[in-house]
């Protein structure tokens, strides 16, 4: 009788302890569901918010500004460059995307033309290079900039990046390379202009011959005031 009795206990405390194991996966389940609950509202609070971002915001911040780069694009071709100045500006400034990005570049080459260059500078600054042709173009003419500023160091920190969008374009690469060169020569840093030469010499031995320049004669002359 006994024995029956402890087995029953013995069977009621396994039960109670399922039990208890239950409710205790019960609850944890409850907690999780509420945390992905939350974890899905967030995420959709996040979705409607980009969403209203890209169609209430973004979308028509585009349209507006590729008319407005038109209308500079339309001035440039009658020849009026003030005022298309002042409409790629107007994009450059008052927006952020891939209008912007061109207006910013149309309008540095604009400075520059009427020799603005700490004014072409801040836009080329701003600028994201963009293509294999342009992107290299526009670094370059940021080293032109600064060329003309006299920061020669930055000038050839924006001749490297132009050099290494290029991809060894042999059109772009060696023009790049000799503005390089240039530039050293007028730092008295004659090791490093025989350096450039050189590698432009064994790099793209026609550069010379398309453009006419005797990369040879530069060459030896830098290496003579290097002492070498």
């Amino acid at each position: 009788m006994a024995n029956n009795k402890e087995k029953a206990k013995g069977a009621r405390t396994s039960i109670e302890e399922i039990n208890d194991s239950l409710t205790s996966l019960e609850s944890k389940l409850e907690n999780n569901k509420k945390i992905i609950y939350w974890a899905i509202g967030i995420i959709v609070v996040i979705a409607i918010v980009v969403l209203g971002y890209i169609y209430g915001i973004r979308n028509p911040n585009i349209e507006k500004a590729k008319a407005e780069i038109a209308k500079a694009d339309t001035d440039l071709a009658l020849g009026n460059e003030p005022q298309a100045l002042k409409e790629y500006q107007a994009v450059a400034d008052g927006y952020s995307n891939e209008f912007s990005n061109r207006a910013a570049l149309e309008a540095a080459e604009i400075l520059y033309k009427d020799k603005k260059y700490n004014d072409a500078i801040k836009y080329l600054e701003s600028y994201e290079p963009d293509g294999v042709l342009v992107g290299p173009a526009s670094q370059s003419l940021l080293g032109d900039c600064y060329v003309n500023v006299k920061n020669y160091d930055k000038a050839l920190s924006a001749f490297d990046k132009a050099i290494s969008l290029s991809k060894d374009n042999v059109l772009y690469t060696p023009v790049f390379m000799m503005k390089k060169a240039t530039i050293y020569r007028e730092q008295k840093n004659y090791k490093a202009e025989a350096d450039v030469y050189q590698k432009m010499k064994d790099k793209f031995p026609q550069f010379g011959q398309a453009y006419q320049i005797d990369i040879d004669k530069y060459l030896e002359r830098a290496n003579a005031q290097a002492g070498k």
